[in-house]
């Protein structure tokens, strides 16, 4: 692959990598390699951020690397290897089959790295990225932006021993993605927020998933059974006429009931009644501050990038949902 730039601000490749960077340093220098649906996005916040130099994007396409070079004015690459040890931080935005290439070549180089969800294609990878991280000591974040969705943080707050956990996330065909099965591409996000709120050992994995459209399962339902009781029921397609992205937590008294879309979270509590009259479940509103779930991301990653602490989204959780996930796999 060529390392060209089409220049658009100067480059000042190689000044200085993580490992030099000195404590007075104002900005965090970084790169996002993979400027495509989503990649893009990374790189306009990364651009508005304050503190912040977006140093380059990397994309094979010339088209894309050009045509977002010049919207952000950074230089543009075709190959990510010119970058190496030449900026502080990365997001890897490239097709899953490649992160662990590119992941590991800037963490063995000095780079911190903010990966896409899915990790990896494969738990070997996932947990060879987590052993890179900790030997280089750089930081290392997973791409699971619904973390950072401000319902889902309120949600996290709220559950205190949740029971029965019911998922829906469905949604039209996008056409991308499918070099990854539907339990890597969509499902991956609400095992990683299940495993946050139930807090407890998986001790039973059931699921069934149908290819449709793609050599891959396209529409999958998992079951999770944990230690502590509680059970999970997970559901993802991307053959669905509507989008429906929704969970629903019931512990003792209490329903939760999420719409991730929207931002929105609700309660269903037990209201109980004077003398012999039935109970009923009473609808409360929780207030819920919208934001935009990337950008609160990807501040993280930069302010842990500076401050050298744990991601909100770690390369260690990030393997945990992954592991669970390769277990869901191995049922289709």
């Amino acid at each position: 692959m060529g390392a060209g730039a089409e220049n658009r601000r100067p480059w000042r490749g190689g000044e200085q990598g993580s490992r030099g960077m000195a404590d007075d340093v104002k900005q965090v220098r970084v790169a996002v390699i993979g400027v495509g649906h989503l990649g893009q996005h990374h790189a306009r916040i990364y651009a508005e951020l304050p503190g912040v130099e977006l140093a380059a994007v990397v994309d094979l396409s010339e088209a894309r690397r050009r045509e977002v070079g010049a919207r952000l004015q950074v230089p543009a690459f075709e190959d990510y290897r010119s970058l190496l040890g030449a900026v502080d931080a990365v997001s890897v935005v490239v097709p899953t089959f490649a992160h662990h290439e590119v992941a590991s070549a800037f963490l063995t180089r000095g780079s911190d790295v903010m990966v896409e969800k899915p990790m990896c294609r494969t738990l070997a990878e996932a947990e060879d990225l987590v052993v890179a991280a900790r030997r280089n000591g750089r930081i290392l974040q997973v791409g699971h932006s619904e973390r950072y969705n401000a319902a889902v943080q309120l949600l996290g707050q709220q559950v205190r021993d949740p029971r029965f956990i019911e998922v829906h996330r469905i949604g039209p065909f996008p056409g991308r993605g499918t070099d990854v099965d539907v339990v890597l591409d969509l499902m991956i996000h609400d095992i990683d927020i299940v495993l946050t709120l139930v807090k407890s050992p998986v001790t039973g994995v059931s699921a069934v998933g149908v290819p449709v459209v793609s050599e891959r399962a396209d529409v999958a339902n998992a079951r999770l059974e944990f230690a502590s009781g509680c059970v999970a029921n997970i559901t993802a397609s991307r053959i669905s006429g509507n989008r429906l992205r929704k969970i629903r937590v019931f512990q003792r008294d209490s329903v939760f009931v999420l719409d991730y879309a929207n931002q929105e979270l609700c309660l269903f509590r037990q209201e109980v009644r004077e003398g012999s009259a039935p109970s009923r479940l009473h609808r409360v509103e929780l207030p819920v501050t919208r934001v935009e779930p990337l950008r609160q991301e990807l501040t993280d990653f930069v302010s842990s990038v500076r401050t050298r602490q744990t991601p909100q989204v770690s390369g260690e959780a990030g393997r945990d949902a992954m592991a669970v996930a390769a277990r869901i796999i191995e049922c289709l």
